[in-house]
C-alpha cells in the first residue's frame, strides 16, 4: 500500500523555495527526495506582492525532475479552478508523474484573493455545499464513462475525461467547521488541517468527527488518511512555541511523537527552509519518531 493512503505513517515536505529561481525550487524537491521524503506539496495563493508559484505548473515542472516522490497540493483554492477541468487535470498529472498525485483541495478561505481576481466570492454555507458538489464531480469523471451533474454550484452535461486514472487519485481535505469535515468524512481519501491554526487536543477532537462521519456513510475510517500541515523550528536554542514543534532533534521528534500518537500519521513540515536543517529533520528527527512508534 502506498504510503500516502490509509494509516501508513509517512512524512511530507512543504515548499520553501516561492520564486523566482525555479532551480531551487527543483532541488528542494530532490533533495526532498534524496532525503526520503514521502510527499513535496506547494500551496495555492495566487494572488498578493510575494513571489508565489502557481502549484499546478509547478507541480508538473517537479514531477518531472524528480523520479519517487509523490508530488501534492496543499490545498488548492476551489474558487481557482473548475471542479471539471480540475479532474482532467488531476488524471493528466497523475498520468506523466507516473501516479504520484495527491489533490489536496480546499473550499478557499480567503475571500480577498479571489475577489482580486473577480472569481466567485462564497457565504460558508456556500463554500461547504461547493465543495462536496466539486468532490462529486471531479471522482465521477474519473470513476465513470460519462457524467451528468446538476449542483447548486457547478454542473455538468454528458461530461467525459479519456483516459480515465487507471488508480484512484488520493484526495484530502483541507477543512474545519462540522458540515465540510462531515463532507470530508464521507468522501475524501484524507484530511489535510493545519496544525498551526489550533493546538492539538482540538485538532484530535475535530479527527473524531471526521472518522466518525466516515463511519456514519458507511466507510472504514481507518481508510482516510489524517495528515497535517506543522510548522517546525528545529533548533537547538529554541523554546517551546504556540502552534509549532520546536526545539532540539529531540524535541521535535517528542512533540511530533505526540502529532502521531493523537492520530495524525502523515507530518507535512513546513519552515525547513535550509538544506542542512532538512538534512537534519530526515536524519535525525524521523528515524528517532519511527524508532519510537516500532516499540510502542
Amino acid at each position: 500500500m502506498s504510503s500516502v493512503t490509509g494509516q501508513h505513517l509517512g512524512f511530507g515536505l512543504g515548499a520553501h523555495h516561492q520564486g523566482p529561481d525555479p532551480d531551487q525550487l527543483v532541488e528542494e524537491a530532490r533533495h526532498a527526495e534524496r532525503l526520503g521524503f514521502d510527499l513535496f506539496a506547494i500551496s495555492d495563493h495566487l494572488h498578493g506582492g510575494r513571489p508565489t508559484w502557481e502549484p499546478w505548473t509547478a507541480l508538473s515542472f517537479l514531477a518531472a525532475a524528480t523520479e519517487r516522490i509523490t508530488v501534492a497540493t496543499d490545498v488548492l483554492g476551489l474558487p481557482y479552478r473548475s471542479p471539471a477541468v480540475l479532474a482532467k487535470m488531476a488524471e493528466t498529472l497523475d498520468r506523466l508523474s507516473g501516479g504520484r498525485l495527491v489533490l489536496g483541495l480546499g473550499n478557499g478561505g480567503y475571500d480577498a484573493e479571489f475577489a482580486a481576481f473577480g472569481l466567485a466570492v462564497r457565504t460558508p454555507g456556500q463554500k461547504v455545499a461547493a465543495l462536496e458538489e466539486a468532490v462529486r464531480l471531479i471522482t465521477s469523471l474519473w470513476r465513470q464513462p460519462s457524467t451528468t451533474f446538476d449542483g447548486r454550484h457547478f454542473t455538468a452535461r454528458d461530461a467525459r475525461i479519456e483516459p480515465r486514472p487507471e488508480a484512484a487519485i488520493p484526495v484530502w481535505l483541507g477543512t474545519y467547521g462540522p458540515r465540510a469535515l462531515a463532507v470530508t468524512g464521507r468522501l475524501a481519501d484524507g484530511w489535510l488541517p493545519s496544525l498551526q491554526r489550533m493546538d492539538l487536543e482540538r485538532a484530535a477532537e475535530l479527527r473524531r468527527q471526521v472518522r466518525d462521519a466516515a463511519s456514519g456513510a458507511g466507510r472504514d475510517p481507518d481508510a482516510v488518511t489524517c495528515a497535517c500541515n506543522v510548522q517546525v523550528v528545529l533548533d537547538d536554542r529554541s523554546g517551546p512555541r504556540p502552534r509549532a514543534v520546536a526545539g532540539s532533534s529531540e524535541a521535535v521528534a517528542e512533540q511530533l511523537l505526540a502529532v502521531v500518537r493523537a492520530g495524525f500519521t502523515f507530518p507535512v513540515a513546513f519552515g525547513l527552509d535550509r538544506a542542512e536543517v532538512r538534512e537534519r529533520f530526515a536524519t535525525e528527527v524521523v528515524p528517532l519518531v519511527r524508532r519510537e512508534l516500532a516499540l510502542t
